[in-house]
């Protein structure tokens, strides 16, 4: 029986609340999931191109948590910044910004998954207060060396082509539908082709709703310039990374050694999976998130 069905009948029935919060001179969309009275609130903070619709097949998994899921700026529904540059300064201010907004009771668990996790990494390091952190496919070692440098190289070449072009061939090159499949076809590592085909339809919905090309450029810069091992080392709280055995972007060895880093931090590595454990693996993300915290309960799709 296909993964897909099941958890996208979870994914379709989430009860969330819209809102939006005015962070840095512009407008921030996020969407709430649970009961605001939950003991446990967790931010979570979604990957490069992607927007909150990317994390909602771990949400579904999840009961009697509130969580907060913003668009980051450029990306989904939120504005990019006016003045500020879209990279990693920018994006942590926001994410301080945010989470102070939305005036919490206590400090809330904070999740990232992907270029996610570089954000998070990086406010938390510079002193977001967090009970507890969760880095999904965490961004282990630097893009631009090792075994992904040449395809991070010549990505960073396609993403600057398309912002130098004028701009309806630029705009058509960024979004391109064959380049978006490309993208999925990389990321993805399911055999199962009803869970495959979904992938690839996520992402042709919400992989090409980015506000400009240079907010967007600036993104993928941002993505491959850190990673989350420049921020480990200080950061103290409990931290839970979920991996993967077949990332593409991040290889086991890496993230084995980005656990030893941090201080205070756990590795979980799910087998015969890749960059996309939220879609792919979602209820065991949402276990190891309900091990990790002590609070909220697992929701199982019906068969």
């Amino acid at each position: 029986m296909s993964v897909e069905p099941q958890y996208a009948e979870l994914v379709a029935g989430l009860s969330v609340r819209q809102s939006s919060l005015r962070i840095m001179g512009a407008d921030t969309h996020y969407w709430d999931y649970g009961p605001t009275d939950a003991h446990t609130t967790v931010v979570v903070v979604h990957g490069f191109r992607g927007e909150h619709h990317g994390l909602e097949p771990v949400i579904a998994h999840l009961e009697g948590l509130r969580i907060v899921s913003p668009d980051l700026p450029g990306f989904g529904e939120s504005a990019p910044f006016g003045r500020s540059a879209h990279d990693i300064a920018g994006y942590t201010a926001w994410l301080m910004a945010f989470v102070q907004a939305l005036g919490l009771s206590a400090p809330p668990v904070i999740l990232g998954h992907s270029f996610g996790s570089i954000v998070v990494a990086s406010a938390v390091a510079q002193g977001l207060a967090a009970q507890r952190v969760i880095l999904i496919n965490p961004i282990s070692a630097p893009a631009l060396s090792g075994s992904n440098a040449l395809m991070s190289r010549l990505t960073l070449l396609y993403y600057r082509v398309g912002r130098a072009l004028p701009r309806t061939l630029g705009t058509a090159l960024l979004s391109s539908p064959l380049i978006v499949r490309f993208m999925s076809q990389f990321l993805a590592e399911t055999t199962d082709p009803e869970l495959r085909r979904w992938i690839h339809d996520q992402h042709r919905t919400y992989f090409s709703r980015y506000a400009n090309r240079d907010s967007l450029v600036e993104g993928f810069e941002a993505s491959i310039g850190s990673d989350v091992s420049m921020f480990a080392p200080r950061i103290t709280v409990p931290t839970l990374l979920i991996g993967a055995d077949r990332d593409p972007i991040n290889p086991v060895e890496a993230q084995h050694a980005l656990e030893a880093l941090f201080p205070n931090a756990r590795l979980v590595i799910l087998e015969g999976v890749g960059h996309l454990v939220h879609y792919e693996r979602p209820r065991e993300a949402a276990e190891q998130v309900v091990a990790f915290l002590g609070d909220g309960r697992v929701v199982e799709a019906a068969a």
